[in-house]
């Protein structure tokens, strides 16, 4: 017997009724329509996050890069689990709908937030280059710093957009509130967590996957040492009497 509530509901009427012969049961109603759209999200759910994988994948020509953004959606998804949870709803097609939008703005600002971070990382290697030393972690971490700080601002007035707009949709009451409301909720909760995800989250990542390979040093160590200096003496002659 199934744990579900309909497989045990299913089970409670095989075992239970005897049909007579000619006779069958069949569940349709809304169940049937339930049924009928878990199936098509088993289809549309990975075929999004697939389509995801390879904008992602065009735009940064990595797939470090590329799979820094996708580990990183799941932690985004927390917020909008933790709202259904408080608020006492259940998992249906319009929750589906509200999470696969979720997937895609947590993934638009894990880009920008990329972005920035390779643009910090970028100026910080020009400038050991032309010091004529080696890109150590200390100058990643540095690099990492400045890029985090500089995408604060924009993800703020992402997020005060988003919840601005979808705040009076949970709120409201008229008809067809109960389905927008599934929709808006795990976004609300998404875009909470998302701010800490892209804030924290994704620069740790960038951090590990960066920094594997370099190595360890303050960035006021130099990469080649520099040549001797030779002191000339030059003899000057005393002036004439």
């Amino acid at each position: 017997m199934t744990t579900t509530v309909e497989g045990r509901q299913r089970f409670t009427v095989n075992t239970s009724i005897a049909f007579p012969p000619g006779y069958y049961v069949v569940w349709s109603g809304q169940y049937e329509y339930l049924e009928r759209a878990t199936a098509r999200l088993k289809i549309v759910v990975p075929v999004t996050l697939l389509i995801i994988f390879l904008l992602l994948y065009l735009n940064f020509r990595s797939i470090p890069e590329t799979m820094i953004v996708m580990l990183s959606l799941p932690f985004a998804l927390v917020g909008g689990l933790w709202l259904m949870w408080l608020l006492n709803f259940n998992l249906s097609v319009a929750v589906a709908v509200g999470f696969i939008a979720l997937a895609g703005v947590a993934a638009e600002t894990g880009v920008v937030m990329l972005i920035y971070l390779n643009q910090a990382f970028d100026e910080v290697k020009l400038r050991c280059t032309l010091k004529d030393r080696k890109v150590t972690r200390r100058d990643l971490y540095d690099a990492i710093m400045e890029g985090a700080v500089e995408r604060v601002r924009p993800k703020m007035m992402t997020v005060v957009a988003i919840m601005a707009g979808l705040l009076p949709i949970m709120w409201s009451t008229g008809t067809g509130s109960e389905i927008m409301q599934r929709i808006a909720v795990p976004m609300i909760g998404g875009m909470i967590s998302s701010t800490l995800l892209t804030l924290i989250v994704i620069p740790a990542i960038f951090g590990l996957v960066k920094g594997y390979r370099l190595p360890n040093g303050g960035s006021d160590q130099s990469a080649t040492p520099s040549a001797p200096v030779k002191r000339v003496t030059q003899h000057i002659p005393e002036p004439a009497k």
